[in-house]
C-alpha cells in the first residue's frame, strides 16, 4: 500500500448486501449440515494463511460471522493492506459454534478473493517500483463486487479507474466511429458532462495529436509499441497524462514503465481470480 493511499471500504449498507447475496446462495432457508452441532454450543477458530500474500476484505469477513452471531469475537493479527508471510496467524474468532460453520464459507470466499486481488496488485506494483507510473484497475470485474474489488486493488498499492459508466468518460474507438470523429466525440462529451474526466483512447501517434489538439483530460494509449509510447510521451511533453491499456502484464510492466508513461490500466488484477490459501480450524469449547 502506498502511504497516501486511503482504504476506506464501501458503507457497511453494500457490505450487507454483499453479505446477504452470499449467505441467499449459501444458507438458502437454513444450514442443515450446522444442526448436528449441539444447540447453544461455542466453538474458537484459528484463521491461517498458507502463502504469502497481502490481505484484504477483513470488513466482509466479520459481516459474515456478526450476521448470524452479533456477539462473536474476532481478533485480527494484522489489517487490510499488510502483508502477511506463509504460515501467520491472521486472526482468532470465537463465538456461537452453529453461526461460525454457517457463515465459515462465504466468509472465507469474500477474503480469499479479495486478499487474492490485493495480492496480485501488489505485485504489479512492485514492478514499476521507482517510476512515476501508477497501476490502475478496470471495469473487468466479478459481477457484482466491484466496489469489493476495487477496494482490494487499494489494499495492493493499486489505483482505480473509474467506478462504472457514469463516473467518467472513456471514448473509445466505437464512439469515435459513431459520433464521425475524435474532436466531434470530445465536443459531445464536454457539452453533455461538462464535469466529469474526459480520456480518449488512441491507436496511433496521429490520433494522440489530434486528441491533444482537442483538449482531454487524459489519453489512452491502446496497444502501443513501446517506441510508439516513448514517442507519445516526448510528444505529449507532460501535458496530459498517458495511460496505457493492452498487453500489461508482469512481463511487459516494467518496460512499458520506464518510457514515462502516468498509469497502466490492468484488466487481469480483478478478471483473472486466483484465491488466497485460507485455512480456518474450529474447535468446539
Amino acid at each position: 500500500m502506498t502511504p497516501t493511499q486511503t482504504l476506506t471500504p464501501p458503507s457497511f449498507e453494500h457490505i450487507q448486501a454483499d453479505v446477504e447475496r452470499a449467505f441467499a446462495e449459501d444458507i438458502g432457508s437454513g444450514d442443515a449440515t450446522a444442526q448436528l452441532l449441539p444447540a447453544g454450543s461455542r466453538a474458537h477458530a484459528a484463521l491461517t494463511c498458507r502463502e504469502a500474500a497481502v490481505i484484504a476484505g477483513t470488513p466482509w469477513f466479520d459481516a459474515c460471522f456478526r450476521r448470524l452471531d452479533p456477539s462473536v469475537r474476532i481478533d485480527w493479527q494484522v489489517k487490510d493492506g499488510e502483508r502477511v508471510e506463509p504460515g501467520a496467524i491472521i486472526c482468532r474468532l470465537e463465538g456461537d459454534a452453529r453461526a461460525m460453520v454457517s457463515a465459515e464459507r462465504s466468509a472465507l470466499n469474500f477474503l480469499q478473493l479479495l486478499s487474492g486481488t490485493a495480492t496480485i496488485t501488489a505485485t504489479h506494483v512492485a514492478a514499476v517500483a521507482g517510476s512515476k507510473t501508477r497501476v490502475l484497475d478496470t471495469r473487468k470485474t466479478v459481477p457484482g463486487l466491484r466496489l469489493a474489488q476495487k477496494y482490494a486493488v487499494r489494499c495492493g498499492g493499486g489505483h482505480n479507474h473509474r467506478i462504472g459508466l457514469y463516473d467518467a468518460i472513456l471514448v473509445k474507438e466505437n464512439h469515435i466511429i459513431a459520433a464521425g470523429g475524435i474532436q466531434a466525440a470530445v465536443e459531445a462529451a464536454r457539452r453533455l458532462h461538462p464535469s466529469l474526466l474526459l480520456e480518449v483512447e488512441v491507436e496511433n501517434l496521429d490520433e494522440l495529436r489530434q486528441a491533444l489538439a482537442i483538449g482531454v483530460d487524459r489519453i489512452m494509449l491502446d496497444n502501443f509499441s513501446l517506441p510508439d509510447m516513448r514517442e507519445a510521451v516526448r510528444v505529449t511533453a507532460g501535458r496530459v497524462p498517458l495511460e496505457v491499456s493492452g498487453d500489461v502484464d508482469l512481463t511487459t510492466i516494467g518496460d512499458i514503465a520506464h518510457t514515462g508513461v502516468d498509469f497502466v490500466s490492468i484488466g487481469s488484477l480483478t478478471k483473472h481470480v486466483r484465491a488466497v490459501n485460507l485455512s480456518l480450524r474450529l474447535q468446539l469449547d
